[in-house]
């Protein structure tokens, strides 16, 4: 058994008794290439996934889209029966078509048949955390949000979802969702470049808000910085472990859910939960947001 970390300490979600690891686990890259089909190394995938849960990850990140539904089938042969206190969050809004592109998914039945899709493969009567995500690709675009969100609360109604939350979404979007759902947690992108949410995250913590931010080294293509590469030099640790790091000390609301197929990288990530950047150094670290991603 791998000996537990302290994670980055825990984030009780608004209005509930649910109390999550700061530093959890995001399972998309337990899927193929350009997450479609099986992985290549089944037993690996299972691999990882225990070894999360036995360094004291209580919260993964997924969505029956991941595959499509092959990560949520993963999850299912590896650890169910679910410990307690495992927290399983995942994603409505997009679908994938045969030539592996992502399209919205956001009509009535496409959310609808999106909760049983997750129910059914992941094995659960009911699911946790389900955000919804609307926008762009890489970011939100204004909008209402009331249509879709009312499907998801008549489900919640009928007990299939316990709690929702939000990905890709603005303030305005917050604010329409809170008047007609309790909203636990928001999901954007963000990380030490790109700092377009410092001010939601702020007012989200105000709130007692989750703010989930996903791909915290820029993505499909990582974050190339001298500051980054400085840092984490000196501290003795890599690039990912520092953003990470940095993340965790931003804003005691966000949680992580930085993905891997590989337990050596898990560990990896995991460690950064114990690193403590001085201020001097988070300092620099901030000037690594540029003119292109101004702050608000």
């Amino acid at each position: 058994m791998t000996q537990q970390m302290e994670l980055g300490g825990s984030f009780t979600l608004s209005g509930t008794s649910t109390s999550l690891k700061r530093m959890g686990y995001g399972a998309m890259q337990l899927a193929g290439p350009q997450v479609w089909g099986p992985p290549g190394d089944m037993d690996a995938a299972i691999a990882v996934l225990r070894q999360a849960l036995a360094a004291g990850v209580n919260h993964i990140d997924t969505s029956d889209y991941y595959g499509p539904h092959v990560t949520n089938q993963i999850i299912r042969q590896a650890l169910h029966p679910y410990e307690k206190g495992l927290v399983i969050v995942t994603k409505l809004g997009a679908r994938r078509l045969a030539d592996k592109s992502w399209v919205h998914a956001l009509a009535r039945q496409e959310l609808i048949d999106g909760v049983h899709d997750n129910l059914r493969n992941l094995g659960l009567d009911a699911l946790d955390v389900v955000n919804l995500r609307v926008g762009a690709v890489l970011g939100p675009s204004e909008g209402s949000i009331e249509e879709p969100l009312t499907v998801l609360v008549e489900l919640q109604r009928q007990g299939l979802i316990r709690h929702l939350g939000l990905s890709n979404v603005t303030r305005a979007q917050l604010a329409e969702a809170q008047a007609i759902a309790e909203i636990v947690c928001v999901q954007n992108l963000y990380n030490v470049a790109l700092r377009q949410d410092d001010g939601f995250i702020d007012e989200l913590a105000l709130r007692g808000i989750a703010y989930v931010p996903f791909f915290p080294l820029g993505g499909f293509t990582p974050l190339q910085s001298s500051a980054l590469d400085r840092t984490a030099a000196a501290l003795r640790a890599t690039p990912m472990q520092i953003a990470l790091a940095w993340l965790l000390q931003r804003s005691p609301n966000i949680l992580l859910i930085p993905g891997t197929s590989s337990v050596k990288h898990l560990r990896e990530n995991l460690e950064a939960a114990t690193l403590r950047i001085p201020s001097e150094i988070l300092s620099e670290l901030d000037s690594i947001a540029g003119d292109d991603h101004p702050k608000r």
